[in-house]
């Protein structure tokens, strides 16, 4: 619908999804928010500083124009080129497939929670249709033990055969990715399951909840192995050659772990949550991002800080997301300010600044309230095309040229975008977002090449396959699903 303003779920004076009491929040703040109705009373924030942030991003149907801020100094790379591409790609009119506004409340009743070993599964020709609601399924297969949102799924990097979710509901479970089929539950957890993954050869997952509680389970023998309790968890992420597992906590340290000895280093980070985190390709380095808006460069082996951005380097508000390169030379950071930063791992510099600036910001509407403001989601770089994208809370994925520093294109979805991934060897992104779908985009013309649709209520996470042929996605309607990837050109 050309020239309209763009749609999302989570308009003002709405819950942002099906059964959520949250109003206007981004998927991250709608994940912290839900997730604590099952955290032993700590009500809706993780924390009081998040009340905050949830202003800050707060949302109306806005969009945004694409500026680049080219860094200088010696550390900058060398670029060339100023032209500008940009090119809008629409989706069109919300069909009858799109998500209700007027959906039921969902019930998070844990009835039947209690039965792992019941039929968890059901395949598109099994699945019934709720009433009153119209029903598209392109999935194969789809995984319903949980019993409320599922916040997190991960696939096992060696087969790829195997997947595992963690949901609000305490509770994360390993499944084969074929037929649904349970094969373990990841017991004992306090608190909602935010974060899960296997290690690089998939001999172990990795399962961490808010709280802090983090459990290592052997694959084979379906039996813990270790588990550690820590602060407030805000991300968690395996090692790409060892078995060495790196969580960030609400304290602002960072936690290494030889797994399963338990051997530990910690990485002091400023005074405020390590929001994000991510180990270079070369396995000797990390990269975590703070709340206060920097972000550190960390010698895993000496536990030392090898570059601090922070001031006008760094972000003016809290860092959502972290990247890099096949080979680990650049890294970009994403920020609720809205900006994504190009940065020269090996100098820590800033190479350049992508900004997409909101045209017509919505004014407050009140005493106390604060303009609502776009931010950064996801990002992440392409393998085989000098080309990044960045995944936007209006629901603008931008395709930005690293060797011009320009936007190549603009890709608009109806409602704001959660999680991006590209293909590990073609120029093909892959997005989610709030309203349910889950869609692919050719980052060189811009254009959608598919969709898919299944869930009921916003899709939270989801992971693609090594061969791009399955996704899997979880979603606040308390199911993870398995979609076949359909494509022209294979």
């Amino acid at each position: 619908m050309p020239g309209a303003a763009v749609r999302r779920a989570g308009a003002a004076g709405r819950p942002c999804c099906p059964g959520c009491a949250l109003e206007t929040t981004s998927p991250r703040e709608h994940r912290a928010g839900r997730s604590r109705t099952t955290g032993a009373g700590r009500g809706w924030l993780r924390r009081e500083g998040r009340g905050e942030r949830r202003k800050r991003r707060r949302r109306g149907g806005v969009r945004g124009q694409a500026g680049m801020e080219p860094a200088e100094g010696p550390g900058a790379l060398g670029f060339h080129g100023d032209e500008e591409i940009i090119e809008v790609v629409e989706l069109g009119p919300p069909g009858p497939d799109d998500l209700a506004d007027e959906m039921e409340d969902v019930d998070f009743d844990d009835e039947g929670a209690e039965e792992p070993d019941a039929e968890a599964w059901e395949t598109e020709d099994d699945e019934g249709v709720e009433e009153g609601m119209e029903a598209q399924d392109d999935s194969e297969v789809t995984f319903s033990l949980h019993s409320a949102s599922v916040f997190c799924v991960s696939l096992d990097p060696k087969t790829n055969t195997l997947a595992v979710t963690g949901g609000e509901d305490d509770k994360a479970f390993v499944w084969r990715v074929s037929d649904g089929e349970l094969l373990f539950e990841c017991s004992g957890h306090k608190d909602s399951v935010t974060c899960a993954g296997f290690s690089h050869d998939s001999v172990f997952v990795a399962t961490g909840d808010m709280s802090g509680l983090i459990k290592v389970w052997r694959v084979d023998a379906k039996e813990e192995v270790w588990s550690f309790e820590v602060g407030d968890l805000e991300w968690m992420e395996w090692h790409p050659q060892a078995h060495v597992l790196l969580a960030g906590t609400a304290d602002g340290n960072s936690w290494m772990w030889k797994i399963p000895s338990g051997d530990c280093k910690t990485f002091q980070g400023p005074a405020c949550p390590a929001t994000c985190g991510r180990i270079l390709p070369d396995g000797k380095r990390a990269v975590v991002g703070y709340e206060d808006g920097t972000m550190r460069i960390w010698d895993l082996k000496q536990g030392t800080s090898l570059h601090v951005l922070k001031g006008q380097d760094g972000h003016q508000d809290p860092l959502t997301c972290v990247a890099s390169n096949q080979d680990g030379s650049l890294i970009m950071t994403g920020s609720v300010d809205c900006h994504a930063k190009l940065v020269n791992s090996a100098t820590g510099k800033v190479v350049c600044v992508f900004k997409m600036e909101s045209v017509a910001p919505k004014a407050p509407t009140g005493e106390g309230e604060e303009a609502e403001s776009n931010s950064v989601e996801s990002l992440g770089f392409c393998n085989v095309m000098p080309l990044a994208a960045v995944g936007y809370l209006d629901g603008t994925l931008a395709i930005y040229d690293l060797s011009t520093q320009t936007l190549r294109h603009k890709c608009q979805h109806e409602s704001g975008i959660v999680q991006l991934l590209w293909e590990e060897s073609s120029a093909v992104v892959y997005t989610c977002s709030l309203d349910g779908a889950v869609r692919l985009w050719d980052a060189r013309s811009g254009k959608m090449i598919s969709e898919y649709r299944g869930h009921s209520a916003e899709i939270l996470d989801f992971a693609v396959n090594k061969d791009a042929s399955i996704v899997v996605t979880t979603s606040g309607d308390h199911q993870a699903k398995v979609f076949c990837v359909q494509r022209p050109d294979r």
